[in-house]
């Protein structure tokens, strides 16, 4: 089974954190690794943090979360700004090879 990498965007409501997103980057580890490193946001989780960005990995078909960033309603438009542009790059160039 081929190992499948996303990054997943939820949100705190009362009942816990809802999942409202997600951004497939298929078997491409380096690159999910490098973007989610490029993305704005705190690798410290607080209470108070509403929006989490996740960086999740298919092992056996079951999900994995990897890493997790707090981040801003604005620091999250940033950051699905970025996620878009260089997804659509790592598809775009696919095509082409």
């Amino acid at each position: 089974m081929e190992t499948q990498f996303y990054i997943l965007l939820s949100l705190k409501t009362p009942q816990g954190f809802t999942d409202y997103g997600q951004y497939f980057f298929g078997d491409e580890r380096e690159a999910a690794y490098e973007l989610f490193g490029q993305l704005q946001g705190s690798d410290e989780l607080k209470p108070a943090c509403l929006l989490h960005i996740d960086l999740m990995e298919t092992v056996n078909e079951l999900p994995v979360q990897i890493k997790t960033k707090c981040c801003t309603l604005e620091q999250l438009g940033q950051n699905c700004k970025l996620i878009a542009r260089e997804i659509f790059c790592l598809k775009n160039l696919e095509e082409m090879e």
